[in-house]
């Protein structure tokens, strides 16, 4: 069902059907793929963009530690505030290690003085909330790395701090002697955070230790949000929250014993480049329309140079098969299409000399046949009336004999009658006008023609034809073609037989059928019954009786035609208008 509809539609909208969804599939594949490529190569780049902030964090940690080790360093050699640290006096301890280090320091920064057990001495730097106050067990935890600094990150009171821890020693009698632990930091809040973010260009930070969050450079929703979906530390991984695309890389913080105390988290949001994306989207969209639309037009445009001369040999060759052999095609260009138009009009000029010949060849032959026919037809009779005119002019005859050469001479020229009739049949052209008539009467007509044959042949008519069944017809014609179907059928039984005529209403029409108990019709001629000067096995007639019945027929808007029988005998079928 899909395919017959298919095939009813116009060879233009095939072409831009197809072209259509060529081009939708291609500019679709296409627009994936650049959106594909697009997104694979933001994510690349805020991937690459993290991995450089957490490159520039760790620059910027180990400069911060760097200084903190030099200023520490610088601390413990001064001789002044050696023999204020050997003094153990806070206050001595503050007033000559608190200006410089105030000199030396930023204000944010700790520095803290305590003897070798962690016990606090002074407390320099930051403010008074982040004073350290409680003994430092971290000096016990960097005693395994000294006299070398230990440096990493510090959890204290619920602060984070990034420290450095440096001994201060003093020479005893026999070993430098431990005399104090200076520990100078950092302390890790917002602040610090935000100038990380400034300092790498946009990304974010989050500090975790103890299991919560430290410090974070975004709003505590989102962060609570991407610190509850952070399922894959190891790597670089995905998350969304708040309805926002962040790249994130989490690193360990370290303590001074190179133990993880904490995380920092590097983000890096996508929600500029899902707007960018948005707008290529966007972009990508409205190109590919407009490039469908542009596609679509083209080939309309191409389309139709092509469709409209395949339209017009369409045309033309519809005209030569209602044998109008005198179309022409245009031929417009010298492409294939102008040389398949040449090539048309030449196989159409080909086509009408050819008929024109064969018509001639076929008249020739025509004339051939009927010459041949009538000659055949017309020896017989004529040879009657020579033989029975030469006796009469010759003899002295009794009347009876007379009597039966001038019935003889009769039916002789009423047979020659009857063939210049079939002659004129042939060439005969508009129709009489028809009448209301009753169908047995007509066939009983033709009947009373044939009845003395048949008697002589002994073949028996049987009738079923209502008498109340009344037709518009031409009664001479159809009583000439009922007599040429019962003739046929008498001539085919020379030794008797039976022929049975029915008739009944169908569909508004009357379906009538002649069989007869013949031997049928032979093989040969089957398919050719109906044409001019076809016959087998006949001794009269012109072979044109069929012929002219069946166009009888079709005059009267019905039909004649063949019922194979099962066995021996033929069947004419007529089927005529109400």
């Amino acid at each position: 069902m899909i395919r017959a509809r298919l095939a009813r539609v116009s060879l233009l909208w095939k072409i831009l059907v197809s072209t259509s969804l060529t081009l939708a599939v291609l500019l679709l594949v296409t627009g994936r793929l650049v959106q594909q490529h697009v997104v694979r190569i933001t994510t690349l780049g805020l991937e690459q963009e993290v991995e450089t902030s957490l490159q520039a964090y760790e620059s910027l940690w180990r400069a911060r530690a760097q200084m903190l080790s030099s200023i520490s360093l610088l601390l413990s050699t001064m001789s002044d505030v050696r023999a204020a640290f050997s003094t153990g006096d806070r206050a001595t301890i503050q007033d000559t290690a608190g200006e410089i280090w105030s000199k030396v320091s930023e204000e944010n920064a700790i520095f803290v003085v305590a003897d070798p057990r962690g016990r606090v001495l002074a407390s320099l730097g930051g403010n008074p909330e982040t004073a350290f106050l409680q003994d430092l067990s971290i000096v016990q935890s960097a005693a395994s790395k000294f006299p070398r600094q230990a440096t990493g990150f510090l959890l204290q009171s619920g602060r984070l701090y990034q420290v450095v821890v440096t001994p201060v020693y003093v020479q005893s009698a026999h070993e430098p002697a431990l005399l104090n632990v200076l520990l100078a930091g950092y302390l890790i809040d917002p602040a610090v955070a935000q100038r990380l973010k400034a300092s790498t260009g946009g990304s974010d930070f989050i500090f975790v230790a103890d299991g919560r969050v430290i410090a974070s450079t975004l709003d505590p929703r989102t962060t609570r949000d991407l610190e509850s979906l952070q399922s894959n530390r190891s790597r670089m991984h995905r998350v969304t929250a708040q309805g926002t695309a962040y790249a994130v890389l989490a690193a360990p913080l370290m303590d001074v014993m190179g133990q993880p105390i904490g995380e920092i988290h590097i983000v890096r949001s996508f929600a500029a480049a899902q707007k960018h994306l948005a707008s290529l989207e966007r972009d990508v969209i409205g190109i590919c329309l407009l490039t469908l639309m542009a596609g679509l037009g083209l080939s309309y445009v191409l389309a139709k140079r092509i469709v409209e001369p395949i339209k017009r040999l369409d045309r033309a060759a519809s005209d030569i098969a209602r044998q109008n052999y005198d179309s022409r095609v245009p031929v417009e260009s010298q492409d294939e299409l102008g040389r398949l138009a040449a090539t048309f009009n030449a196989m159409s000029a080909s086509i009408r000399e050819a008929r024109e010949e064969l018509i001639r060849y076929e008249r020739i032959a025509t004339i051939g046949r009927l010459s041949t026919s009538i000659a055949h037809d017309l020896r017989n009779p004529l040879a009657a009336i020579y033989g029975g005119s030469e006796m009469l002019v010759d003899g002295d005859l009794p009347p009876l004999q007379v009597k039966r050469l001038a019935l003889n001479i009769y039916r002789a020229s009423r047979r020659i009658q009857e063939l210049l009739q079939d002659l004129v049949n042939v060439s005969r052209g508009k129709a009489k006008a028809t009448e209301m008539c009753r169908l047995r009467d007509v066939i009983s007509a033709a009947y009373e023609a044939v009845a003395p044959a048949a008697e002589s042949q002994a073949v028996h008519f049987r009738f079923e034809v209502p008498d109340n069944l009344e037709l518009p017809l031409e009664r001479a014609r159809m009583e000439r073609v009922f007599l040429n179907l019962f003739s046929n059928a008498l001539e085919a039984m020379p030794s008797g037989g039976s022929i049975h005529v029915s008739a009944a209403e169908s569909s508004g029409a009357v379906l009538i059928r002649v069989a007869d108990t013949g031997p049928g019709i032979a093989e040969e001629i089957r398919t050719r019954l109906f044409q001019p000067f076809v016959s087998a096995g006949k001794k009269n007639g012109l072979g044109i009786g069929l012929a002219l019945a069946r166009q009888t027929v079709l005059d009267h808007g019905g039909d004649l035609w063949v019922d194979p029988l099962p066995g021996a005998g033929a069947c004419f079928c007529l089927r005529l208008s109400l």
